[in-house]
């Protein structure tokens, strides 16, 4: 049994998505507000967050950079925004997935599956990569150009992991966004080009002329040491 904390002003909202989880045997906290939610988090430890980003006393981003700070715990982003650049922002704050209200309940449902299993195969990270000016540690989430430290966010690191698995094999576009955001993403080629340009400049000592993450046009990239 995993425990949700379900984050949402919208009590009909919330009570829909309680009576849903539960009947799939989660134990469920469900609070309205980012305060409540920071406060529960660090009570309960949940293993999966549920996250509204229209708060009334937080915005929800602010909200999710906080979990992130604390935790890997998956995190799934409820929004009426539909912009693409809105979905951009919180995946790359750290958001694990991105559902746009209105939504099924069944998509929630799968996309909690989905967020719960990927969590339960976090042991199953790729050897570390390392070349003459690029070193990643996938397993403590490392990563240095030419003996600097790096940044990469959460959606980052999980890219290039994804990458990595295939130990320099081309990874198809579908593939990728599939494993990376999940069903339903296969289309969205766009947030492709957006991380692996900010990639590249974070990864490539020339990221117009990149060495590690080369893309394979109308194919798929890959990832090479």
């Amino acid at each position: 049994m995993s425990l949700v904390l379900v984050v949402d002003d919208d009590s009909a909202l919330q009570r829909t998505i309680r009576i849903n989880l539960r009947a799939r045997d989660h134990e469920v906290l469900a609070v309205a507000s980012g305060r409540s939610a920071l406060a529960a988090f660090l009570q309960r430890h949940p293993d999966l967050v549920i996250l509204d980003l229209g708060l009334p006393d937080m915005d929800g981003l602010s909200v999710l950079r906080a979990l992130r700070r604390r935790s890997e715990v998956p995190i799934i982003v409820l929004s009426a925004r539909q912009a693409a650049d809105d979905k951009v922002e919180a995946l790359d704050e750290g958001a694990d997935d991105y559902v746009t209200k209105p939504f099924s309940m069944g998509e929630l449902m799968a996309r909690v599956r989905r967020a719960l299993r990927r969590s339960e195969r976090g042991g199953d990270v790729p050897p570390n990569l390392a070349g003459d000016d690029l070193a990643l540690d996938f397993a403590e989430h490392v990563a240095a150009r030419a003996g600097e430290v790096i940044h990469l966010t959460p959606i980052e690191w999980r890219l290039l992991t994804e990458l990595a698995r295939a130990d320099g094999a081309v990874v198809p576009h579908e593939e990728l966004l599939r494993a990376v955001w999940g069903p339903g993403y296969e289309q969205e080629s766009h947030y492709l080009r957006v991380f692996a340009s900010q990639i590249r400049h974070k990864i490539e000592a020339d990221p117009a002329q990149p060495r590690h993450l080369v893309n394979e046009p109308g194919f798929g990239y890959r990832l090479l040491p």
